[in-house]
């Protein structure tokens, strides 16, 4: 019997935890000729995330969990999950009921069929602004004209893979993640199904527009230096410009002599030239900090706790206490 991990990474998810499990124990129950594990993966919660799911694990037997030392994100959460994970295929979802559960059953179809990854991409966003729709797409459009891979633009975690993908996404041990990125860069049999993206079941979302930002700025540095290249030709051209400019100046200076007028050109000039080498400057201070950031080579996360863990102590436990009423 195949054994299936179906991956929920959770932040401050008490509100949806139990409802949750309870959607996921239906849809597999239908799926009778396979093994499931339900590993919750809590980032750091604040909440009473880790206390419901510990009550879970010792109701269901095929809850298991990861809780991470702090709050990691859930690009370092579903990497935890990619180490922690027994499954032959893994498929990963989030906890707030957005990504339907019932869509686990085709990605299993198509596994079968051969494919290695089942992207679900979203046909619809229920409950999203028009706003975060547009910005969204026109990211999009822009990853994909500075990286060599292809981008999915409506596919997000929510897929399946299968073990050898886990296996290679698990050597990929970067600390600036963006793993829509790295799903591309592994390669590996795809296929694309959809699903209608549904408002929250409960709580809010945790992707504040800081923590998109940043996430956005991940997926273009870690995948693409055309940033940098495009800056060097910015500053090719403007050097020549300056140049000619400068010719021209010496020219007119010769033939009608000095001129003390132009001070207002003058200090446009010295502001856009300014301007430009700081913004230049940023762009390579982002690679550079990033490049500082992975010599350290420190670990990408550290679990507080872990189901598997505590089961081997309850064991030796056990064992010892045998071992003494033994003696």
């Amino acid at each position: 019997m195949k054994r299936i991990t179906i991956l929920i990474p959770a932040y401050n998810e008490s509100e949806v935890i139990e409802q949750m499990h309870e959607v996921l124990s239906q849809t597999c129950s239908k799926l009778s000729r396979y093994q499931f594990e339900f590993l919750f993966v809590n980032d750091g919660s604040s909440d009473n995330t880790i206390d419901l799911i510990k009550i879970l694990a010792e109701k269901d037997e095929r809850v298991q969990y990861v809780d991470l030392s702090r709050n990691f994100g859930k690009e370092i959460a579903m990497s935890a999950g990619f180490d922690y994970a027994k499954g032959d295929a893994v498929v990963i979802i989030d906890a707030d009921l957005q990504q339907p559960p019932e869509t686990i059953e085709e990605m299993i179809y198509w596994w079968e069929q051969g494919y290695d990854d089942v992207y679900a991409t979203r046909e619809e966003r229920k409950g999203e602004s028009g706003l975060k729709k547009l910005t969204s797409k026109l990211y999009y459009k822009m990853l994909q004209k500075v990286t060599k891979e292809r981008i999915y633009p409506n596919a997000g975690d929510f897929r399946l893979l299968d073990r050898k993908c886990i296996d290679a996404l698990k050597q990929l041990r970067e600390q600036a993640r963006y793993t829509k990125g790295m799903y591309a860069w592994i390669g590996f049999k795809k296929k694309e199904i959809s699903y209608v993206a549904e408002p929250r079941a409960g709580g809010e979302t945790k992707w504040k527009l800081s923590s998109l930002w940043l996430l956005a700025i991940d997926g273009i540095t870690a995948y693409s230096t055309l940033p940098l290249k495009v800056w060097s030709i910015i500053g090719t051209i403007i050097s020549l410009l300056g140049f000619v400019y400068l010719l021209i100046e010496i020219g007119k200076t010769l033939i009608y002599g000095s001129d003390v007028a132009g001070y207002p050109s003058m200090l446009a000039g010295i502001l856009l030239l300014g301007g430009i080498q700081l913004i230049s400057l940023g762009v390579i201070g982002e690679y550079l900090g990033r490049v500082f950031v992975e010599t350290k080579g420190r670990p990408l996360y550290f679990v507080q706790e872990s189901s598997k863990e505590k089961k081997l102590s309850v064991e030796k436990e056990q064992k010892t206490d045998t071992e003494s009423v033994g003696k």
